[in-house]
């Protein structure tokens, strides 16, 4: 049975496990192969835990999914951040800022119900629409969105992949989908 509760600070390891793998499985071919071979669970649980999103006090809010107490999913959302910026916050918008599901359970409607916990949860705080980022490539998530309603708006920005031995970072094109929670 899927539940779903606030991130505690012991998740971090599990949240990040689960952040990598979405990531080797559903930018396989969008990202450099070397990038996605090198991440690093202990790495992304310590700057999980550096950030902070557990602490009930943080602006943003991660939500996860688990079934029979494994992580399955997350979410984290909270105040628009102006140009993807965390320290630069606009309070008229809300967004979802990540949101990765278990590759074994894409299709069974953990996405779906991520989706609706954080909708319910931004609504509750008062906004009206919310936004998210997502790769122009991500073909399946952009599906995903467009079903649960969001759209594109016409706003794009780049998302930088460093590379290692002092080679150019590739440059992944992003685009912003929009909904409004009232309606």
């Amino acid at each position: 049975m899927l539940t779903i509760r606030r991130e505690e600070p012991d998740d971090a390891e599990a949240i990040a496990g689960v952040h990598i793998r979405s990531w080797q499985a559903g930018y396989a071919g969008l990202m450099p192969d070397e990038v996605l071979r090198r991440l690093n669970v202990r790495a992304w649980a310590q700057r999980r835990q550096d950030l902070g999103t557990a602490d009930p006090e943080h602006p943003f809010t991660t939500l996860i999914t688990e079934v029979d107490g494994v992580v399955t999913g997350f979410t984290t959302f909270g105040p628009y951040r102006n140009n993807q910026d965390r320290a630069d916050l606009d309070p008229t918008y809300g967004e979802i800022v990540t949101m990765y599901v278990e590759p074994a359970r894409w299709g069974t409607g953990t996405g779906r119900a991520l989706l609706g916990a954080a909708r319910e949860a931004l609504a509750e705080r008062g906004w009206a629409e919310y936004r998210l980022w997502v790769l122009a490539g991500n073909d399946r998530a952009r599906r995903f969105y467009e079903r649960a309603g969001l759209s594109p708006d016409g706003e794009e920005s780049t998302y930088t992949v460093p590379l290692s031995g002092g080679r150019d970072p590739v440059r992944l094109a992003e685009l912003r989908y929009t909904a409004r929670l009232d309606g």
